[in-house]
């Protein structure tokens, strides 16, 4: 019995195509399973990691008891889930939460402008400023979080149990190790 036939069969039986194709899948699963390699890429080898402080304000956000809000949905030295440019960054710290006074410019008779507390009785519309601190890698373009660089400007979106909104970035701070 000849090792290959006419039909490129290995004794008769095995095609040697079929062989070949086995061989490289099992090939494939053992490189995948047996030796996944490390973990990170290289591009990440010279990025080096920060503390970071990020100031955010939140402008005429609709909520019946900001209180409420701010004991229940987020607290201070609590965390918050946090979604940059529509990408998921995960859980972030909540470093300190201070509502902002509403407040009117009004001109007066003299000329000069002074800045007066707003005597509107819509009580369901608060401003607030929030700093949130999480570690971010830096690179030539500045500190990114996740996959997005921080910027002033930026919306973030915050997420809780019961909260879903959007703040703007006013203010970044690098904190020296």
């Amino acid at each position: 019995m000849a090792i290959l036939d006419s039909k490129g069969r290995l004794f008769g039986k095995i095609n040697l195509l079929d062989l070949g194709a086995a061989l490289v899948i099992l090939l494939v699963i053992i490189g995948i399973f047996v030796f996944p390699g490390t973990s990170g890429s290289v591009a990440q080898i010279g990025r080096k990691t920060v503390p970071i402080e990020v100031d955010l304000i939140v402008r005429g956000l609709n909520v019946r008891d900001p209180q409420q809000l701010f004991n229940n949905g987020f607290k201070k030295d609590g965390k918050t889930n946090v979604i940059i440019r529509n990408q998921p960054y995960g859980q972030i710290d909540i470093k300190s939460i201070q509502q902002l006074p509403r407040t009117l410019t009004v001109s007066q008779p003299d000329g000069s402008v002074k800045e007066l507390p707003d005597p509107r009785e819509n009580v369901f519309n608060t401003d607030f400023l929030l700093t949130l601190e999480g570690k971010a890698e830096i690179n030539d373009s500045g500190p990114i979080l996740g996959n997005s660089k921080v910027k002033i400007g930026m919306p973030f979106e915050l997420e809780g149990f019961n909260y879903n909104f959007n703040a703007s970035v006013i203010d970044v701070r690098i904190k020296d190790k």
